[in-house]
């Protein structure tokens, strides 16, 4: 079984958001034509409370329940099996889907039958990276679409470095 893991694409990751990722809506298209590829599609949210020690380092984005935290008005969020919800605690980053507190992401792939993993999404540099690093960690067979990220880019590499991270780790990188 084959899955797609859509990391926070969210209102507040593309362009005009609270934290916008440089050309985070540009991955949209390309997220919705590889659709029909996938026996499953999960998609993960950061949810954060409106009060949180993740916004120490961040600006204040995808505050649960508002238009910042929605998807991308464009992302098909229509053949989408499953919403993850990802830093919902006042101490929780939560950068890796696989942290989400709605459902354990590594069991619920097991019960699914799911060896490989292709994980799209923003940011590269950070949520995907966890995400993907973390499937690693759990046996998958993953995969990172570099036409389908897009990175934050706090120093001008980080993106390039995060893909390097994951090939290290054994992510194909297409």
């Amino acid at each position: 079984m084959k899955a797609l893991l859509i990391v926070d694409v969210q209102n507040d990751f593309c362009p005009g958001g609270a934290l916008a990722v440089p050309a985070g809506d540009q991955i949209v298209p390309v997220i919705n034509s590889m659709l029909p590829q996938f026996d499953l599609v999960i998609a993960s949210k950061d949810w954060h409370p409106s009060q949180t020690a993740h916004f120490d380092q961040w600006p204040v984005h995808c505050v649960q329940d508002s238009a910042g935290a929605e998807f991308h008005p464009d992302l098909n969020h229509q053949a989408i099996d499953q919403i993850l919800y990802k830093g919902t605690g006042k101490q929780d980053d939560g950068y890796s889907a696989f942290e989400a507190t709605n459902l354990d992401l590594a069991e619920f792939l097991k019960q699914k039958n799911v060896e490989d993993l292709t994980v799209v999404g923003l940011a590269t540099d950070y949520c995907v990276k966890a995400s993907a690093l973390d499937a690693v960690k759990q046996g998958l067979k993953t995969c990172v679409r570099k036409d389908a990220v897009r990175a934050v880019n706090i120093q001008p590499d980080d993106g390039r470095q995060a893909l390097e991270a994951m090939k290290q780790a054994g992510v194909e990188i297409f």
